[in-house]
């Protein structure tokens, strides 16, 4: 898979698939300045994301789409057993591809790494979240962070995870940007307040979510896509499309193909 991803992605000459006549290029649509695929909540499931680049390797193929981007929503952490190996497979594809791949922080990162600052304090709360499992992933093992535990195992456990993960991936988690934009699409994690420009949103809000993101459209032309909220099926509709399709316990990754026209495709495995 990493060698089909990579021939397509290096194509950069290649020219995008001609618009469709009367096709949808209307300003309230999403309209990225060239192909883009944004993708949902990953959690643990590398061997998803295998099968979305196969999915996006072949929609590349069949839409003719020049020099695509992929953009990832975060929460590649936690809940599904191959944490470990999810973000080695996005570290990889952005080291190698800068241009056109883009890892966003989710609220699952921001949790592992500040166990991994301040383990007593915030350690409990990544485990209930899901955390248990990334620390099997990296081979260190939970069973010591159980109730009544000693403040002394969850700084142990900190100090054994930072070991076992590899070298740069602590600051490579915690230089993932919080948003992404082109055109009028933006990628965040888990939303927007709608009162306020994309530029002045807090980091808490695009990691957490804001109680009026889903309850009141934007006025601004903004569409945002996300994850963060699980979804039997995913959304797009008044300015938002929903990515998070809960595929560590469904097997249903799901992505979003958007073309410069307006147009859109939704990918799921």
């Amino acid at each position: 898979m990493l060698r089909t991803v990579r021939s397509l992605l290096g194509r950069k000459d290649r020219p995008d698939a001609t618009p469709e006549p009367g096709g949808a290029a209307a300003l309230d649509l999403p309209r990225p300045d060239r192909p883009t695929y944004v993708v949902g909540d990953v959690h643990g499931r590398a061997d998803l994301l295998e099968l979305m680049l196969e999915l996006i390797d072949a929609h590349i193929g069949g839409s003719g789409a020049g020099n695509p981007r992929l953009v990832f929503l975060g929460d590649y952490v936690d809940h599904g057993r191959e944490s470990a190996e999810a973000l080695a497979r996005l570290r990889e594809l952005s080291r190698d591809f800068p241009e056109n791949v883009v890892c966003l922080m989710g609220n699952h990162e921001r949790m592992m790494l500040d166990f991994l600052a301040d383990p007593v304090t915030r350690g409990r709360r990544w485990l209930r979240a899901g955390g248990t499992e990334t620390l099997r992933s990296f081979r260190v093992d939970p069973e010591p962070l159980a109730a009544g535990a000693d403040p002394d195992a969850f700084r142990t456990a900190a100090a054994v995870l930072r070991k076992a993960m590899p070298e740069g991936l602590e600051e490579w988690l915690a230089g993932l940007p919080l948003s992404w934009n082109s055109g009028n699409l933006w990628a965040v994690h888990a939303g927007a307040d709608p009162v306020h420009t994309m530029e002045g949103q807090s980091a808490r809000v695009l990691l957490w979510g804001h109680p009026e993101f889903e309850a009141v459209p934007r006025a601004d032309g903004v569409w945002i896509a996300h994850g963060h909220v699980e979804r039997a099926e995913p959304l797009f509709e008044e300015g938002r499309v929903a990515l998070d399709t809960a595929a560590w316990r469904t097997g249903r990754l799901t992505a979003c193909a958007f073309r410069p026209d307006g147009r859109h495709d939704f990918l799921q495995t």
